[in-house]
């Protein structure tokens, strides 16, 4: 049968070979079927399940390609639960192998033993939050236990996979769990003004006031929350009924996305934090000494490759309360301002901040040093782009047959963020400025237009409406 080409490095190297996702339609060329399995120019393009599933089950002659691997197990669960995949796996490595035979060929099954090791330690290593369904976990343990029975190397393998899948799920618990603790103590910072003089009140600049080490530190936030967001979870985003798929949905009984929509929320964070900032000084001069700082953070995250903390910042200063600020912006020098707003300026599909990222992503592939490979993508932005990669395309085809061709291109994006996800941040912690920037309490949508009111007055009749209204429902809450 011919074999999937290797697509170069979606879990290696972050390096693609475009041309080859780009094959046509089978309508479109000379295309040929083996064993339920679609090819057109030696790409596999479309394929019925069952084919697909018997595609990814090791034989003694026979692995698949680690990128199938991943695009497939990245885009079954639109079909099938991890669970009932898993347990098709199992059974055609028990039964086409003739592994239940207690007669079976004892070297048979060592020959077997260490493909099918392979594959489901390319499964935990990559998806391991489809592990938290206890039913994958016995159906892991029962396939294991029958493959290395009787042989102590095996058995010590099995061992360290099954510990490395234990340390991950761990960690992911402990970090929801400071998720929740964080999410709790940062409060409206309205609040705050009213409980304690505006005179000890901490802010950004009295905790640190180094444009460069804030970009480190958000840098920390950024790939620390990277690192804990499943691949799965981009396509678990978009739960939505395939008009020619059978099957039922099984997202309902899953944590969706719950990493990438704590990570959604970071963005937001940041940006009101910015915006609250700026708002919260009385006097103009300390508001325009505070719009360069961020302006400088900014331009620092833009120097890493932090690009979510960069588009985070110049959305706070773009939010409405900010912007009118005139009398604040006149105080200050916004060229560099401009350069990042021009980097980042959505005209032509975000043409130059594309262009950007591309340049950081060579940089990041050829790079000899942590710091040289740091890539943060403007995260709404990647997660727009495979939204529409999904909605373009049907995932199954007239004839029932799975869409492979666009789970390919899928699984390109989805990979290339998996290899972003994984550099570690070079740069020093520094837990004082990391904990204002997660719990500092921040102002609401309607706190900051009451704030920026109180800065600069009103300029027109909708304005002072509003201001009345605000300063009477807000400030007789506290």
């Amino acid at each position: 049968m011919p074999q999937t080409p290797p697509l170069t490095g979606i879990l290696v190297s972050g390096g693609y070979n475009k041309n080859l996702y780009q094959s046509q339609s089978p309508a479109e060329g000379q295309g040929y079927g083996s064993a339920g399995l679609y090819y057109h120019d030696n790409i596999l393009v479309s394929g019925s399940m069952e084919a697909l599933i018997h595609h990814l089950v090791p034989s003694l002659d026979y692995y698949p390609d680690r990128t199938y691997i991943f695009t497939f197990l990245l885009s079954s669960r639109l079909f099938i639960h991890p669970y009932a995949l898993l347990s098709k796996v199992c059974h055609l490595c028990v039964e086409q192998q003739r592994l239940s035979d207690p007669q079976a060929d004892k070297i048979r099954v060592r020959q077997l033993a260490p493909k099918v090791l392979q594959l489901l330690q390319e499964w935990t290593e990559t998806f391991p939050y489809d592990f938290r369904d206890e039913r994958m976990m016995r159906s892991l343990k029962e396939l294991t236990h029958r493959l290395t029975s009787g042989d102590e190397l095996y058995r010590k393998a099995v061992h360290q996979m099954t510990q490395v899948l234990i340390r991950k799920l761990t960690n992911l618990s402990q970090y929801e769990e400071a998720l929740v603790k964080i999410k709790a103590t940062a409060t409206d910072r309205l609040t705050v003004l009213k409980a304690k003089p505006q005179a000890i009140q901490r802010d950004m600049l009295s905790i640190c006031n180094d444009p460069f080490t804030v970009a480190q530190q958000l840098t920390h936030i950024e790939l620390e929350r990277l690192s804990y967001i499943g691949p799965e979870e981009f396509i678990q985003a978009f739960e939505k009924k395939d008009p020619l798929d059978n099957e039922k949905s099984y997202f309902s009984d899953h944590k969706k996305a719950s990493n990438l929509e704590a990570y959604v929320e970071w963005f937001n964070r940041l940006s009101f934090m910015v915006a609250t900032e700026i708002c919260m000084p009385v006097k103009k001069k300390q508001r325009a000494r505070v719009i360069e700082f961020f302006i400088d953070v900014a331009r620092e995250c833009f120097n890493i490759g932090n690009f979510n903390s960069l588009m985070a910042i110049i959305s706070g200063m773009n939010m409405s309360p900010v912007s009118r600020l005139r009398k604040t912006w006149s105080k200050v020098k916004t060229a560099k301002f401009d350069i990042l707003e021009h980097q980042m300026d959505p005209s032509s599909n975000f043409y130059n901040y594309r262009t950007a990222l591309r340049g950081a992503t060579q940089r990041s592939r050829t790079a000899n040093s942590n710091r040289e490979k740091i890539v943060i993508p403007f995260f709404s932005l990647l997660i727009k782009d495979i939204y529409f990669l999904n909605e373009g395309c049907s995932n199954k085809m007239q004839n029932g047959h799975v869409n492979f061709e666009k789970f390919w291109e899928m699984a390109k994006q989805v990979g290339e963020f998996m290899v972003w996800k994984k550099v570690e941040c070079p740069f020093e912690k520094d837990r004082k400025i990391l904990q204002y920037l997660l719990t500092a309490p921040v102002f609401s949508e309607d706190a900051l237009y009451l704030a920026s009111y109180e800065s600069e007055g009103p300029e027109n009749h909708t304005e002072k409406d509003r201001w009345k209204s605000l300063r009477s429902t807000l400030l007789s809450r506290v």
